[in-house]
């Protein structure tokens, strides 16, 4: 006999399951128009139509209104909610009180000056609160959205502003009609969930026949027209030398024969001829002096377009200008620092009676000259020699409004100073200087550097904390940064990590702590490191070498491991979005100093179904040479209509044959080869919602076999010819940067399923690392904004790895005809809380189909009956790509 709570229990099961449609009934059921004024509509639609050859998304971005969000969060059902229990009187009361109370608390508080300031800010702070709940409406209400009601000004408006859209666009015949239908027929699925919200009545509404009509859609009606041609004219140019600099610069012109008008188009191309003119030594050259005449009466659907470029006065022509000197102050402000410190306000021109009384200061004289830069300090701490490398700006040369730029940024980016500035000082002309200025001479410029030193010391320090196998783990990092201690302008950066963080110990099946201490070094060198002189040519391109010493150390209850690694970079930025890393020399040590038994025994059954993991705890020598390319054009919040590419590649033991046979060396060296390749699409929407995907991929192969020794379970050691490579060279799946459904690693290989011995059976294994050696993945997602600085994300992600050898494990091995059915899947939702400088993220990931299910793979119906199944949770700092 079944118990009674059990027989109770399943005659629910069929109700309770009907709960989230019930609920969703009778929310569409509840009416918005309660909201609503007498008179007034609620705006449900916005259409454009007709839009054949203009841009429909900047057409709909100038419509004035445009309706409550419905995806992914329902904003005006959630206002409605919070409206619900909303009492703009109760918080008025509140208000009052608020201020009555406060009066009466700073009248006991006298003169208290300390006490009464504490007080107002409290009541400021109380009283914020309440005002804001009063002009905005209670937090529920304020993350979702007030109804939007028509207003036929606002439609108006946008049709002027779509007309003159498509004006500067080049439809100069466009024509733009707005309709408003009061009808609204809604979609199947709203008028589904009303019918079914019918069956229970609500109170009757005398307005139900009007309610039909408040909704309303407006429709654009877009008639583009043929658009207009360009005719391009040579240019009308008074001044020969301004004119022969357009003309040598034409072929980069934006404009082109027989392309639209585009009124876009010609700004840019103003600001084309500006910056063209300025790098040729027009240093008073302004846009103003640009003008593109547009000429629609020529010919049928055409644009006669010519360029003029005025002078700057009757009979005066442009004047070229050249740099005389360049002065370079490399510790800017500290004169100012060291007066006040000796009480002296006096300015340092005075008197030389005036300096002769303050000898401590000294005169400011140009000190070092280098490269034909004059560089100024009270104390010179830097490499002038460096310093001149990274100034393109040299006497005798015109100017130039680029090299001044990039002066400036390759100064920013040696993060030694606070600020760098470039300016200019006109030199006077000599009294036979032409006054008319028909045939003006060349002027001269005084070319100021002023550079403010950043401190010499910087220190961060984290402190925090990880959750792990129901352990609280603690953590502390802590990095020092010190500027140019050999005064070259290098950056040495010092740092300690130490922690603790919760582990499942498969061996005695409890959770212990792992123990980890990790040390780096780093030195940046602000120039390349050869023994040829190639600096100059490379300076535009900021060249850096970097040294960089690490060792980690992990302490489990399973092994003790330590790992060495030396790398030697050389760095460059081909753009400020591109930039290129060679490494000729990467050195990995790693060594495992004690593993425990058993864990070396379920090592050796993992190795018998063909995984490599063992590979990982022995001692191992990893020399490489790599390669990486980085394009990305977007920012740290990833707020941009962007591109993302990392190309990498390495090789690794290519010199093993020097060394690996010698009496003295004892460890294993293979050698390899990877390739990576990632790249990511950032879509942007809307100013706050953004589609972004991701697809990334890799291969990792060995490039000739080596002898290992083979010690198979109960039987005699033996040596064997294996293609291997290192364990930290294969590619992995899964994690919160990868699928996010899986475990980090645990994804994989292919549609084999791993299994280990539990109780004398076997259950599947989803404890153990699943490396591959081909990887294949990919990530869709749509981020959207929910509340203040908290954002919200819907994903789906897909991929696993495959082995590319020959491998005994059903599945494991790539295939082309089977890997489309291999690629798991799995989708979620995510919470990122934006901080502007941190990014914290949230994701649940559902698996949705799992290739190494041993039954169907269609798992997500098991998400709730199957512990195996059940929601991944992965905490991160910033976006997973």
């Amino acid at each position: 006999m079944k118990p009674l709570l059990s027989t109770y229990s399943a005659k629910l099961r069929p109700w309770r399951r009907l709960g989230p449609v019930l609920g969703l009934a009778l929310l569409a059921a509840c009416s918005p128009f309660k909201l609503l004024q007498p008179g007034q509509r609620l705006l449900s639609r916005v259409e454009i139509k007709g839009v054949d050859q203009a841009d429909k998304e900047r057409l709909t971005a100038l419509a004035q209104q445009k309706p409550n969000t419905r995806f992914p969060l329902p904003k005006l059902a959630i206002y409605q909610l919070g409206h619900s229990f909303y009492d703009s009187a109760r918080i008025k009361n509140k208000l009052r009180d608020i201020q009555t109370s406060y009066a009466d608390k700073m009248k006991a508080a006298g003169t208290d000056s300390a006490k009464l300031g504490k007080l107002i800010g409290q009541r400021e702070r109380k009283v914020n609160r309440k005002q804001l709940a009063l002009d905005k409406g209670n937090a529920i209400m304020r993350l979702g959205e007030a109804p939007v009601v028509y207003d036929t000004a606002l439609t108006r408006r946008s049709v002027e502003q779509m007309t003159t859209f498509l004006h500067a666009q080049g439809f100069f015949r466009a024509r733009v009609a707005a309709t408003d239908t009061a009808r609204y027929r809604r979609g199947i699925i709203i008028r589904g969930l009303q019918a079914v919200g019918s069956i229970f009545p609500s109170k009757p509404d005398s307005l139900d026949k009007v309610k039909r009509y408040r909704r309303v859609t407006v429709t654009y009606s877009i008639n583009e027209n043929k658009p207009f041609l360009y005719r391009l004219q040579a240019p009308s140019i008074p001044d020969s030398g301004v004119a022969a600099v357009v003309r040598r610069g034409q072929g980069a012109s934006l404009l082109k024969e027989n392309e639209r008008y585009n009124e876009d188009l010609i700004g840019q191309e103003r600001t084309r001829l500006e910056t063209l003119l300025k790098n040729a030594g027009y240093f008073d050259f302004r846009q103003q002096y640009i003008t593109l005449e547009a000429d629609t009466s020529y010919e049928k659907y055409t644009v006669r377009l010519r360029t003029f470029i005025a002078n700057p006065a009757p009979g005066q022509a442009h004047r070229l200008y050249t740099v005389k000197q360049v002065r370079f102050i490399t510790d800017a402000g500290v004169g100012r620092t060291l007066r006040n410190a000796a009480g002296d306000t006096l300015r340092r021109a005075g008197t030389p009676g005036a300096l002769r009384a303050r000898p401590s200061l000294g005169l400011r004289t140009d000190t070092t000259v280098t490269d034909s830069i004059r560089f100024a300090a009270y104390d010179q701490k830097f490499s002038t020699s460096l310093l001149a490398r990274k100034v393109l700006v040299r006497p005798g040369q015109r100017y130039n409004l680029t090299n001044t730029l990039q002066t400036q940024r390759l100064l920013a980016d040696l993060d030694m100073f606070r600020f760098n500035t470039v300016n200019y000082r006109k030199v006077p002309d000599p009294p036979a200087a032409d006054s008319a200025g028909l045939h003006p001479s060349t002027g001269e410029l005084v070319a100021v550097i002023n550079a403010s030193p950043a401190p010499k010391f910087a220190i961060t320090d984290e402190l925090g904390g990880t959750y792990v196998a129901t352990l609280p783990g603690p953590f502390l990092n802590v990095r020092l940064k010190t500027r140019n201690p050999f005064g070259g302008a290098e950056v040495l950066e010092l740092g300690v990590r130490a922690g603790l963080e919760g582990q499942y110990n498969r061996i005695t099946g409890i959770n212990e702590y792992t123990r980890q201490f990790g040390a780096t070094a780093a030195l940046v060198l602000p120039q390349f490191l050869v023994p040829f002189r190639t600096n100059h040519f490379l300076t535009r391109y900021n060249p850096k070498t970097r040294f960089s010493l690490s060792d980690t150390y992990v302490q489990r209850p399973e092994y003790t491991r330590t790992n060495l690694e030396f790398s030697f970079d050389y760095v460059w930025q081909k753009s400020i979005f591109h930039q290129y890393v060679i490494s000729p020399v990467v050195i990995n040590l790693v060594n495992t100093s004690n593993i425990d038994k058993t864990f070396e025994r379920n090592l050796f059954l993992l190795a018998a179904q063909g995984s490599p993991l063992f590979r990982s705890f022995t001692q191992l020598f990893e020399p490489s040479i790599s390669a990486t390319s980085l394009y990305n054009s977007n920012d740290f919040n990833e707020t941009r209509d962007a591109q993302y590419f990392r190309l990498f590649g390495e090789i690794g033991g290519l010199s093993r044959n020097l060394y690996r046979n010698a009496p003295w060396f004892n460890l294993q060296v293979y050698n390899f080869a990877k390739l990576t390749a990632d790249y990511r699409r950032y879509h942007h929407l809307t100013p706050h919602t953004f589609f972004v995907w991701r697809l990334n991929g890799g291969i990792a192969q060995a490039l000739s076999t080596t002898n290992v020794k083979v010690e198979p379970l109960d039987q005699p050691a033996y040596f064997e010819e294996q293609l291997i490579i290192p364990y930290d060279k294969y590619l992995f799946a899964g994690g919160s940067n990868s699928v996010r459904a899986w475990r980090p690693r645990r994804l994989g290989p292919g549609s084999y399923t791993t299994y280990r011995l539990v109780d004398g059976g076997n259950v599947r294994d989803d404890t153990s690392e699943q490396p591959g050696e081909l990887l294949l993945e990919g990530s869709v997602e749509y981020r959207f904004p929910i509340y203040s600085f908290i954002n919200g994300a819907l994903f789906t992600d897909f991929g696993n790895v495959w082995t590319i050898q020959r491998d005994p494990r059903p599945g494991a091995q790539f295939n082309f005809q089977t890997f489309g059915k291999q690629l798991a899947v799995g989708s979620g939702v995510g919470i990122r809380f934006d901080f502007t400088f941190l990014i914290l993220r949230l994701d649940v990931a559902a698996k949705v189909y799992d290739p190494t299910a041993p039954e169907s793979k269609w798992v997500i119906n098991r998400l709730y009956k199957d512990s195996a199944y059940g929601a991944a949770f992965n905490i991160g700092i910033g976006y997973p790509f």
